[in-house]
């Protein structure tokens, strides 16, 4: 199978290669580049969202061991600045210390007593000469301290604003996501509301319906009323038939068939 692969993408290939030519990796490329955009935009929001609620909640180690170094930093640079704090004071008493030997070896003594012992002027001067040096040696080794701390209290700032630029920054992606979500809900609700059409058509028909035989029996009732209307209309003009005028009628009428029947028998 792995083997059929390879010879129908080698295949593949070469099609592209002898219809494209040297353009072939560019197309090549492109369909790449197309595919993933097109894999991308069909990717749903709201997994694209827990993506980034996930992505922000992997900010959490980081953070965490940069407050941890940032910890240690602290009480590293606490301890370096209690240790040239001792030291400036362990100078401070070698000067004194220093200075009044210097001092008293401006008397010009053969001997000098300090704390009940007696010392020669050679040895207060040797003496003198080694403190010297021991107090240059640490003077300078406290001077470099002191540069190292400004380094590394300076270094420990920039830490702790990195900290809180990322803290406030993770804050700050924790309201955007809060307000895409709100976003993304209020677009479902819109599209819900979208979805609810109804199909009122038959509905309007039916009303149509009703309308056409309400007017068919409106019609059809005005008719009725019209027939009555002109089958009894009332003699405005005329005059009432009186009993004397029926009588002499029938007798009229009568009368004429029996003399028309009187000749035909003389006949």
């Amino acid at each position: 199978m792995l083997k059929k692969l390879v010879v129908v993408g080698g295949a593949a290939v070469l099609l592209l290669g002898l219809l494209f030519g040297r353009e072939a990796c560019s197309y090549i490329r492109t369909s790449a580049g197309w595919v993933k955009q097109t894999v991308k935009e069909n990717v749903p929001v709201e997994f694209e969202l827990e993506r980034a609620r996930r992505m922000i909640r992997e900010l959490d180690p980081e953070i965490r061991r940069n407050m941890t170094l940032i910890a240690r930093e602290e009480v590293g640079v606490k301890k370096l600045a209690d240790n040239i704090t001792e030291a400036e004071k362990e100078l401070a008493l070698a000067k004194a210390d220093i200075l009044k030997l210097k001092d008293d070896l401006k008397s010009d003594s053969a001997h000098y007593v300090y704390a009940g012992r007696t010392y020669s002027i050679k040895q207060v001067k040797s003496d003198l000469e080694h403190r010297f040096e021991r107090y240059r040696t640490k003077d300078e080794a406290t001077e470099h301290l002191c540069q190292v701390l400004d380094a590394r209290r300076t270094t420990l700032q920039a830490a702790r604003e990195k900290l809180e630029s990322m803290m406030a920054a993770k804050s700050q992606l924790e309201v955007d996501i809060e307000s895409l979500e709100a976003r993304l809900k209020m677009v479902q609700v819109a599209e819900t509301r979208s979805e609810f059409r109804f199909d009122d058509s038959h509905l309007a028909r039916t009303k149509d319906l009703l309308a056409d035989i309400t007017a068919r029996i409106d019609v059809a009732a005005k008719l009725v009323d019209a027939d009555e209307y002109y089958h009894e209309q009332i003699p405005v003009n005329g005059t009432p038939e009186s009993a004397e005028d029926i009588s002499e009628r029938i007798t009229e009428f009568f009368g004429e068939r029996e003399g028309v029947e009187s000749l035909a028998g003389a006949k």
